[in-house]
């Protein structure tokens, strides 16, 4: 393969005569793990496309390789789309359950001798391989059963059924993102499209369904850039039209290598469990390798009217998980407080226990954390941080202090308390104001700055050293919760 050749304007225009059909993407992922960050970008690009275009996104599980694919990754690659919202067209399609279409195909490419049978032994396969490597090259198919009359095939042995390659020449691909992409034909052996057992291969497969389907555009990561030329080929020899390609950059992490497990790359439903935002994780994405001038917020409908894949980089993006937790933090704070209690909800029997909440939440409790939600959403910028500092709403007493709470109410704090406590229980209305006034007064009477009697303070309400406004906890807590609180760190 070449390097990509020509600039921008090498690139297809979207509006080219491939516009005139209607246009169906298709994100097509192997069931054999997660579905990673990775494969969120591209299925949220081949939607905004769809969607852009008034098309349709088609979801096809390529679960050939039934050793590795399992169910529980099926599962796992629905659940994260339907969480990040990004709903597919028709029925799901199952790669492995098309196999006689496939073997269909391939024997009809053999009939118009387009495809030979080939009987070479596992011996000489390897014999191919270890010249290949001593000769410092890249392994190749050197085509010894390509005119080769099968009678001199040695007996009982199954054969393969191999694709008749173009043997000069050059295939291109006129990738919407990598631009022209050129590969020479004597570079590109002969692949198998049927195994000796009569399985079809990924590439066979590929290029079935995507016809099949009626895929117009093919938009995935450049670590198939290679697969496009070969796929391609099968394409020309069936006498089918190509899609368009567009083959974008893979992710990297913050150092430039390429995004891995130990970036903290994961599956789409840690990233649920963790506390981000669909919509959040959506704008993250859609941002990792594609622009729109300066903006950086995008709604669903701002992403569907802009996206264009001229506007993709050729440059692979980098991950900034800060970043995402700082947009995720802007999107809880302008959430309407029922929703983002709800999606708190959606995850609270995975992180809840953990901290001492058992779930479903008491209608009284659900009313504590609506009203506290505004003080709440602004000092987190995750739901599991939005948990964590709500500690105070459920706690059980006594409360467990964290250090720098403990530390707060050190060093003269608990005499403070035991100072103001006879001036909060003579309060007649409990509310936020009243104790507001009561705590600056004493504050003030003992010659004391308010934080050094409000910081012990919130400690023993709250067991935290930060949290939402004191006054607005006390009241939130009300008269007898609140004072409780205060007289179990006094005892």
């Amino acid at each position: 393969m070449s390097a990509p050749l020509g600039g921008s304007g090498a690139r297809l225009n979207n509006n080219d005569s491939a516009m005139t059909k209607p246009v169906i993407t298709r994100f097509a992922p192997s069931p054999t793990g997660f579905l990673h960050i990775g494969g969120a970008r591209t299925a949220l690009f081949n939607w905004l496309y769809a969607r852009r275009n008034g098309g349709k996104m088609l979801l096809r599980i390529e679960d050939t390789d039934r050793e590795r694919s399992t169910d529980a990754a099926i599962k796992a690659i629905i659940d994260g789309l339907t969480w990040l919202e990004l709903q597919w067209d028709d029925q799901t399609v199952y790669q492995f359950a098309r196999a006689a279409r496939h073997r269909e195909v391939a024997e009809s490419l053999l009939a118009a001798g387009k495809a030979y049978r080939c009987y070479a032994t596992p011996e000489e396969l390897d014999e191919m391989r270890e010249a290949a490597r001593r000769e410092g090259r890249a392994v190749r198919y050197d085509g010894r059963w390509r005119d080769r009359d099968p009678a001199e095939a040695p007996p009982g042995l199954r054969p393969v059924i191999r694709l008749r390659a173009p043997t000069d020449g050059e295939t291109v691909i006129q990738d919407q993102v990598q631009g022209r992409v050129v590969w020479q034909n004597k570079d590109l052996d002969d692949l198998v499209l049927l195994r000796s057992d009569g399985t079809p291969t990924y590439m066979l497969a590929v290029v079935v369904d995507d016809h099949d389907m009626g895929i117009t555009h093919i938009i995935r990561g450049d670590d198939h850039l290679t697969n496009g030329a070969r796929q391609k080929q099968i394409y020309e020899a069936l006498g089918w039209e190509v899609p368009i390609m567009a083959h974008l950059p893979l992710l990297h992490g913050p150092d430039g290598a390429k995004l891995s497990k130990r970036h903290g790359a994961l599956g789409i439903e840690a990233y649920r469990a963790t506390g981000y935002l669909p919509a959040a994780l959506r704008n993250y994405l859609v941002r990792l390798g594609w622009s729109h001038g300066d903006q950086e917020i995008f709604s669903t409908d701002e992403m569907i009217a802009a996206f264009s894949l001229e506007a993709i980089g050729r440059s692979p993006a980098r991950v900034d998980f800060a970043k995402l937790a700082s947009l995720n933090g802007h999107y809880m704070r302008v959430s309407d407080d029922a929703t983002l209690l709800a999606a708190l909800e959606d995850i609270l029997p995975d992180i809840g226990p953990s901290r001492g909440l058992t779930p479903p939440l008491s209608p009284g409790l659900r009313q504590k954390f609506i009203a506290a939600m505004p003080g709440l959403k602004e000092r987190a910028k995750t739901l599991v941080e939005l948990l964590e500092g709500a500690y105070f709403l459920y706690a059980k007493r006594p409360l467990d202090l964290e250090d720098k709470a403990s530390a707060l109410l050190a060093n003269g704090g608990r005499e403070r308390l035991v100072q103001a406590l006879p001036k909060l229980e003579a309060l007649g209305t409990w509310s936020a104001e009243a104790t507001e006034v009561v705590v600056r007064e004493f504050a003030d009477a003992a010659g004391l700055k308010l934080g050094q009697v409000a910081q012990p303070m919130r400690a023993a309400l709250t067991g935290r050293a930060t949290s939402p406004g004191l006054f607005d906890v006390m009241a939130l807590l009300g008269r007898e919760e609140s004072l409780a609180r205060l007289r179990d760190q006094l005892s």
